[in-house]
C-alpha cells in the first residue's frame, strides 16, 4: 500500500467519525429537546418527595432514669414540645422503655427522627421514628395533661386488712390459720426435725370483734 492509498484511508476514517449519525441510530437515547430545541418543563422537573406532615415521634429503647423531665429537657433544643408521654405499667408505674413526643413544627420532629435515631445514650441505642398522622392512635394523649398516677396497692391491701370482719369472716380466717400452720407441723416432721410447735390459741372478743392469737 503507498502513501496515496495510506491517505485516502485516513480520509474516509475522518469522514465517518465526523459524519451525523444515520436514521436510526442512537434510539437508546431519550430526547432532551422538542421541536423548537428548548428542553421541556416535564423533563426539567424532578419527582418531589411528599410534605412531611407528622409531629409524632416514636422513640425505643428508652434508658431507666431517662423519664419525663429528662426527656423534655434534652429534646426541647429542636423546637417546642407540645405533648409526651412515656408508656408504663399500670400496676407498677415502671417505664416501659418506649414512648412518644409531639413537636409543634413537623420540621423539628423530621429532624430528630433523622438525627437521634441509633444515638448511644447511657449505653441505650435510641430507635426514632416519624408517626405519620392516619397511624396516631386516637387515645395516645388521653390522660397525659394529669400525668401518670400509679396505683397504690399497698394502701388498697391495708384498708382490705384493717376494715372490721364479722364473726363469720374471723372464724374463716383463724380455719384458714390452722390449715397453714398443720402443714407447716407436717413439713418439719418429714424433714426429721425434732421441735414442737407452740400451740395456737383464738380468743374471739365479741365487743372488739378481733381474734388473738398468743403463743406459749
Amino acid at each position: 500500500m503507498g502513501m496515496r492509498d495510506k491517505k485516502r484511508n485516513q480520509k474516509r476514517v475522518l469522514a465517518r467519525r465526523t459524519a451525523a449519525p444515520r436514521s436510526g441510530e442512537g434510539k437508546d437515547f431519550l430526547p432532551l429537546e422538542d421541536g423548537s430545541g428548548k428542553r421541556t418543563r416535564k423533563q426539567l422537573q424532578q419527582p418531589e418527595e411528599p410534605e412531611n406532615t407528622a409531629t409524632v415521634v416514636y422513640i425505643g429503647h428508652i434508658p431507666h432514669g431517662f423519664y419525663e423531665d429528662e426527656m423534655k429537657g434534652f429534646f426541647k433544643q429542636f423546637g417546642d414540645i407540645k405533648r409526651l408521654r412515656i408508656a408504663r405499667n399500670r400496676k407498677t408505674g415502671k417505664s416501659k422503655h418506649y414512648g412518644f413526643i409531639e413537636f409543634e413544627s413537623p420540621v423539628a420532629a423530621k429532624i430528630v427522627a433523622d438525627e437521634m435515631n441509633n444515638y448511644l445514650l447511657f449505653e441505650h441505642t435510641l430507635r426514632v421514628s416519624l408517626v405519620p398522622p392516619e397511624k396516631v392512635h386516637p387515645k395516645l394523649w388521653k390522660g397525659v395533661r394529669r400525668g401518670f398516677i400509679p396505683i397504690d396497692r399497698v394502701a388498697i391491701e391495708r384498708k382490705m386488712h384493717n376494715k372490721d370482719k364479722s364473726v363469720e369472716e374471723h372464724k374463716k380466717m383463724v380455719e384458714g390459720i390452722v390449715k397453714r400452720d398443720e402443714k407447716r407441723r407436717k413439713r418439719i416432721q418429714a424433714a426429721g426435725i425434732d421441735y414442737e410447735c407452740p400451740a395456737l390459741i383464738g380468743v374471739i372478743q365479741p365487743s372488739a370483734k378481733k381474734i388473738k392469737f398468743d403463743e406459749n
